[in-house]
């Protein structure tokens, strides 16, 4: 999800004035650096101007700070929106600034160019106010740019496309090492391995919860015959909530054997939350339709049960990991996940309560338990939750932006590579439902470090016979992604048992 109500500038001569130190991979990609860029506006557009579709239409102006003679209104229904006629003097990337008001909180509204889409925007704010994307490729010559309703409920003032900065290359040389000054020497040399590559490769990655021979791995490798270079796992199975009701988690097996295959291991945690906090469906208790807890009166003391019996959940988990350290596995650990979009309980009671957790579990597993094995990625999918970066080796965003949308999410990607660190991380996208094209990724420095797809559906059909679901993601895609010369694949990963470990890691 987008996180600012603002475009985003993304020159970093400000922001890189830390020492360039930790895993720097020291690339030189020739581009320019844009510290001598002036943005210029290219045109304004008035909504009133425009044309509309469905429920949208002229507002009757009761709201002040507007431009021309109105706005617009009626983002009501899914086939509501207004769409712009632009046209555009060259070939190159620009920012698209949809001013714009909210009437009545949070409000996420999808953007199309010429019928594809191009993402979605953001706003908060009643008043008018800026929500845009940021360096949109364009070809010379006149386009149609369409905002439409996804949450709706908002006001448009005008559209005005910008030129785009470029991109400082320094954001692709990782300057932060592992948070965890005593990672294992496998994990140290997993992490000089992502360092090395970034910036100029892309992991693949697939979720897939019955292992390597299971319904995803198997689709993807009769179609492209590759084999993701990421596995994909969940501890949800291991949830003391889930194990009263039979559940019996294979997860930690998967890993290893994974990892003794020559892969990389990511772990999720959706976590059920304690039995005593379920209201609805057991296995749907990491929603927070399904509970009852409150996380912030567990984070101040007023539940003192209830802290007791996430540490509780979470010794059960760290005996998974302590299983993995002893079996030399490192892992990217991606836990209390997609907090920002409050659809789960550890998300539900805002950022501080969740920030205290995050943190909590970053300490209770690296001091008390002291498992050197994590590497750990943050998925948190708003800046305003960024715990810090002494607890975070990765940055990830789950995106999902529809379906056969095989854009590049360079919007998302440059929001999460400059928003939440005060240095340079590896930036991920770590789940997804269609896999990007490298092509566009690479023209618009969306340089992901790795994608991970969802599983199920995403990639699979639920049949007997397993079958190659085209829905997200076309097979001419999946094929040309996993044969792209800059994608890594299980067969193309060296030997990370005895990769060399960074001298400044060491």
């Amino acid at each position: 999800m987008k996180r600012g109500g603002r475009i985003l500038s993304i020159g970093l001569a400000a922001a890189m004035g830390a020492a360039m130190a930790g895993c720097s991979a020291g690339k030189d990609t020739g581009q320019p650096s844009g510290a001598d860029f002036v943005q210029t506006t290219v045109g304004i557009y008035e909504a009133e101007d425009a044309v509309f579709s469905g429920n949208v239409q002229a507002a009757n102006p009761v709201k002040d700070g507007y431009s021309g003679t109105g706005y617009v209104e009626g983002f009501q229904a899914d086939a509501d929106s207004c769409t712009f006629t632009v046209t555009v003097p060259e070939d190159g990337f620009y920012d698209l600034n949809f001013v714009s008001a909210s009437s009545g909180g949070e409000k996420h509204n999808y953007v199309s160019i010429d019928g594809a889409s191009a993402g979605t925007v953001y706003v908060e704010e009643s008043s008018f106010t800026d929500s845009g994307l940021t360096r949109v490729y364009l070809e010379a010559g006149e386009h149609e740019i369409s905002l439409s309703k996804y949450w709706g409920w908002i006001y448009l003032d005008y559209l005005e496309v910008l030129t785009s900065e470029p991109i400082d290359e320094r954001i692709y040389e990782v300057t932060a090492g592992l948070c965890n000054p005593n990672a294992s020497d496998e994990t140290k040399r997993l992490y000089s391995y992502l360092c090395d590559i970034y910036g100029e490769k892309f992991l693949s990655g697939q979720y897939c919860d019955t292992g390597p021979n299971g319904k995803e791995f198997q689709v993807i490798r009769k179609a492209t015959g590759k084999t993701p270079a990421v596995i994909g796992l969940d501890f949800i199975e291991y949830t003391p909530s889930r194990v009263e009701h039979g559940s019996k988690g294979i997860a930690t097996d998967i890993a290893i054997n994974f990892w003794e295959s020559g892969g990389v291991v990511t772990f999720c945690w959706h976590w059920n939350a304690p039995s005593k906090y379920l209201t609805g469906q057991w296995y749907s208790g990491f929603y927070n339709d399904y509970t009852n807890i409150d996380l912030a009166k567990i984070m101040n003391g007023e539940d003192t049960e209830g802290y007791e019996l996430l540490m509780e959940d979470i010794d059960a988990i760290a005996e998974q990991l302590l299983i993995l350290q002893e079996a030399k596995v490192p892992i990217l650990w991606r836990p209390l996940h997609e907090a920002g979009g409050g659809w789960f309980w550890w998300g539900a009671s805002g950022p501080d309560a969740y920030k205290q957790l995050y943190i909590l579990l970053y300490e209770r597993l690296t001091n008390e338990y002291g498992l050197n094995n994590l590497i750990w990625v943050w998925n948190g999918q708003d800046a305003e939750w960024y715990p810090g970066d002494e607890y975070v080796d990765i940055i990830g965003e789950d995106v999902y932006p529809g379906e056969k949308v095989y854009t590049s999410q360079v919007d998302t990607y440059l929001n999460a590579a400059m928003n939440c660190s005060t240095e340079t991380k590896l930036v991920y996208m770590t789940e997804n439902g269609c896999i990007f094209d490298p092509d566009l990724a690479r023209r618009d420095g969306a340089m992901w470090g790795m994608w991970c797809t969802w599983s199920g559906e995403f990639v699979a059909k639920d049949v007997a016979v397993y079958t190659l679901s085209e829905q997200y993601t076309e097979e001419y895609m999946l094929i040309k992604a996993y044969e792209d010369e800059d994608v890594i694949t299980l067969e193309d990963l060296p030997d990370l048992k005895t990769y060399e470990i960074h001298k400044d890691l060491k």
